[in-house]
């Protein structure tokens, strides 16, 4: 398996459309972590679900609504959350925004999917 592993990134290319105004761009990855930049236009919406992997989120941009193991929160720019393994969360984006995605250990369903 190929890791994105380089040493800079270029932010401007590699945005991977997942429909329903959500889109992703991998920032870089090998086994133990993945850092990905995930852009909501308004309204969009990120299921509840839950994985196996540690994820920690940043909100760089916009403001969201995020329920984690079923408390919810209104979340601006600054704000972030921290979802533990087999935990449930998800995100309704009420104003477009950019969510920092990291995950622990990387998230190998996101390279199988595209």
């Amino acid at each position: 398996m190929n890791f994105k592993k380089e040493l800079f990134f270029d932010g401007d290319s590699g945005w991977e459309e997942l429909g329903g105004g959500v889109s992703r761009q991998f920032v870089g990855y090998n086994s133990q972590v993945m850092m990905v930049i995930v852009k909501f236009e308004k309204e969009a919406i990120g299921a509840l679900h839950q994985h196996f992997h540690s994820q920690i989120t940043y909100v760089a941009e916009g403001t969201f609504e995020v329920t984690v193991d079923g408390e919810t929160k209104t979340l601006r720019k600054g704000d972030g959350f921290f979802a533990q393994p087999n935990m449930f969360h998800g995100v309704k984006c009420l104003e477009a925004g950019l969510l920092i995605d990291s995950f622990a250990p990387f998230r190998e369903d996101f390279l199988k999917e595209g």
